[in-house]
């Protein structure tokens, strides 16, 4: 069993920064990072609107810029998965990950969203054969090739006038008549030439043959169907909170994201969350950063508090 002092569970920009204070405050973080670094951002082409950075730079960048200033004060990192966590008997707190048992005295848990799925029949069948959730990773595979992006807000804009530097057309599918994406990127992607809407449609069926080769779309207002001829499908219709590992450890709303207070203190004295997993509203970069900035300096806080509680605990398990 590996003893911490703290663990962070995720290693998007919420848990990045959080490694960073914590390594600052002389915690010697541990940062179970999940299949791989960065979250949601390390796949994203372009962060335009992070502070700091007037000429933007590529979510890959930032996300090596955040660890390396983390590890530069001795955080620290492990490329594996959590599978398993007991928070109810209080601290030192239990996680099992596919590679490791660990205990330790306290926990920030920033593991972040996941990518909605349409739940439509083909999709699963067709990912990672024309169905995609990430242009950065694979728009390179559709050079001069025809596509189709789902979604109308700030990702589904960005991800689609990426895929224009490699499609031959991109066409953006939404379920409603007016974009929920900021001005700027709107009107990028109006002036585009590469860029057309398919308005007030939904898709009901990814079809094909080995590989995607259409989308059966239904318009929502006058219930037509047809059939969309494309080589890919982008998807960004939204993201889910990725609490199903703690479900029955910490109290989450309705919609399952984590509960915190303006602390960033979940229901479990000792546990912390941060990022997109307790944040329903901005969901930005900058507001992550700040998240698990404010958990672990209140992480911090609390072990000092309870400093000789803990010592006295180790002394009576020793």
């Amino acid at each position: 069993m590996q003893r911490e002092k703290v663990i962070i569970i995720g290693s998007g920009p919420a848990g990045l920064t959080a490694a960073l204070y914590a390594a600052r405050a002389d915690l010697d973080p541990l940062v179970i990072t999940g299949e791989e670094i960065g979250g949601q951002v390390s796949i994203t082409n372009e962060v335009e609107n992070y502070p700091g950075f007037p000429d933007g730079l590529t979510g890959p960048e930032l996300v090596d810029l955040f660890k390396r200033q983390a590890e530069r004060f001795g955080a620290r990192y492990a490329i594996d998965l959590v599978t398993e966590v007991d928070f109810t008997r209080g601290s030192p707190f239990y996680l099992k990950t596919h590679n490791e048992e660990y205990e330790a005295d306290a926990v920030i848990v920033t593991a972040g969203a996941s990518p909605r799925r349409l739940q439509v029949p083909g999709e699963e069948e067709f990912i990672g054969r024309g169905v995609s959730f990430c242009a950065t990773c694979d728009g390179f595979f559709f050079r001069d090739k025809e596509i189709v992006v789902v979604g109308g807000g700030d990702s589904a804009l960005e991800e689609g006038l990426f895929l224009t530097k490699f499609a031959k057309r991109v066409r953006i599918i939404h379920r409603r008549d007016e974009l929920r994406a900021g001005t700027v990127l709107q009107n990028r992607a109006f002036n585009n030439d590469k860029i057309s809407f398919v308005w007030d449609s939904v898709v009901e069926e990814v079809v094909g043959n080995g590989l995607v080769q259409g989308v059966r779309v239904r318009n929502v207002k006058t219930g037509e169907e047809e059939i969309l001829d494309t080589d890919g499908v982008f998807i960004y219709i939204g993201h889910y909170p990725n609490t199903k590992l703690f479900e029955g450890q910490l109290e989450m709303d309705d919609h399952n994201y984590v509960i915190t207070d303006d602390l960033m203190r979940t229901s479990v004295e000792g546990v912390f969350a941060a990022g997109e997993i307790q944040d329903a509203v901005w969901r930005q970069v900058a507001t992550s950063v700040g998240q698990g900035c404010a958990a672990a300096i209140q992480c911090n806080r609390w072990l000092e508090e309870h400093e000789d509680e803990l010592k006295a605990r180790d002394k009576e398990t020793a």
